[in-house]
């Protein structure tokens, strides 16, 4: 077989069958007639599909060393499958058909001289072919994305109407259960205003380690029974022991406890109000970044919120000491609750279920690490838990609509930051990173 370079030498050195042709003038004619197998020598040649709606589509484009008509020419068709345009002045040399092949008793046919040629081009085609149907596989995946965000938003607009009645009624009755509270407590019971104040405007500050060990110190060294000592542990103003809340502890941790649960609604009021604002904003691309907030201060948060969820849990979260991030802090508790929820969800029935919650800075970038020790995702469901659809829930309390995760990604990708999972048969992790180049100093 005659190799490339000799097929150069051989048929496209003569200058007698070589051309000049300025920039953007067109070589070949999509449909039209061409007869010729070109070599470029030299500059660069862009090749244009045209639909029947009159648009061009560029599918190639050619410099020094390529074949241009090579469809054309060994086909015997004549017709060029594109049109071709110099990009910038350019040198070919050609054959045409009546070409002899050279040495054919040695080197066979024109068509089997040239077959590495032909090859070469059907393998471009073929590529080329591929990359079209990625792409268009890819954009009809978007478009069905679209479709289906935009659906849950205004699913999601039809609902939050609804749902912003009723979180507004409770909203505003518990403030009137506030007053009602204080009112009864200052003609009834003056002296342990204090107490239900502590709990309205404080809630529950202490960690679930810290009241093991306030409890215990309380137990051992004021002789209070084990369960009180641990519903006070909670509720002591900084966890610090306090000669006024001993003396009463019964009363204080009763009064303690309402005021509580009162903070406690108002906080899931709030929270409520904007993961409808949040879910309303499903199929929109652009988030509000409000307010600079302590990253470890929203994992608080929505740990309390799923206090419920967490009770068979054990809980251990490592922060370290973070920037402020600009961000809704509502949207960045959901993101939270969404990972933590799904975790306590996939544990139902894990002996001794488990979660550790961790961040630190790496560089430029916050990092939240959320481990479970539930079972492992197999392959096919991690690749598509953050698919909006898609869920493992199938039926009683853990039904499922597979939004959550989808919420989260668009959350975290919307500040410009990643999710990814990774899980085995020992932990699942979800690893959550964010940009804070723009937030050190900011208090």
């Amino acid at each position: 077989m005659m190799q490339p370079n000799q097929l150069i030498e051989v048929y496209f050195s003569d200058s007698n069958r070589q051309l000049t042709i300025a920039s953007g003038q067109q070589l070949l004619v999509q449909g039209g007639f061409n007869d010729r197998l070109y070599y470029v020598i030299e500059g660069e040649l862009d090749g244009y599909y045209s639909h029947d709606d009159d648009s061009d589509i560029k599918v190639f484009s050619a410099s020094s060393g390529a074949f241009i008509g090579v469809h054309s020419f060994f086909s015997r068709t004549w017709i060029p499958s594109s049109s071709v345009v110099a990009k910038v002045e350019t040198t070919l040399a050609w054959i045409d058909r009546h070409t002899q092949a050279v040495e054919e008793h040695s080197w066979g046919k024109l068509t089997e001289q040239f077959m590495p040629v032909i090859v070469q081009e059907l393998s471009q085609r073929q590529r080329r072919a591929t990359q079209e149907a990625i792409a268009k596989a890819r954009a009809l995946q978007k478009l069905h994305l679209a479709e289906q965000m935009t659906t849950l938003g205004q699913l999601a607009a039809g609902l939050a109407h609804e749902l912003n009645n009723a979180i507004g009624v409770v909203s505003s009755k518990s403030r009137q259960l506030e007053t009602v509270i204080q009112q009864l407590l200052e003609e009834a019971h003056p002296d342990e205003v204090e107490y239900y104040q502590h709990g309205l405007t404080q809630g529950q500050r202490c960690s679930s380690s810290q009241a093991r060990l306030l409890a215990n110190q309380i137990e051992n060294y004021c002789g209070i029974e084990r369960r009180l000592a641990k519903q006070l542990a909670k509720a002591l103003p900084n966890g610090e022991l306090s000669p006024h809340w001993l003396a009463q502890p019964e009363q204080a941790v009763r009064f303690w406890q309402v005021g509580r649960d009162l903070h406690d609604l108002h906080l899931a009021s709030k929270h409520a109000i904007g993961i409808v604002q949040s879910v309303k904003q499903l199929g929109k691309t652009e988030i509000n970044q409000e307010e600079w907030v302590d990253i470890n201060d929203t994992l608080n948060k929505a740990t309390v919120l799923l206090q419920s969820d967490l009770r068979r849990v054990a809980l251990k979260v490592r922060p370290a000491e973070l920037p402020k991030f600009q961000c809704s802090e509502t949207e960045l508790v959901q993101v939270w609750v969404n990972i933590i929820k799904n975790a306590c969800d996939a544990m139902q029935e894990t002996d001794n279920p488990q979660i550790l919650i961790q961040t630190r800075v790496d560089k430029s970038r916050i990092l939240v690490t959320i481990a479970n020790n539930g079972p492992a995702m197999n392959e096919s469901v991690r690749r598509q838990i953050f698919q909006p659809n898609f869920t493992t829930k199938k039926g009683g309390l853990s039904f499922g609509l597979g939004l959550g995760l989808a919420i989260v990604k668009r959350i975290v990708t919307g500040y410009g930051g990643s999710v990814a999972v990774k899980s085995d048969n020992q932990y699942t992790i979800f690893r959550i990173k964010l940009p804070v180049e723009e937030c050190y100093g900011k208090a």
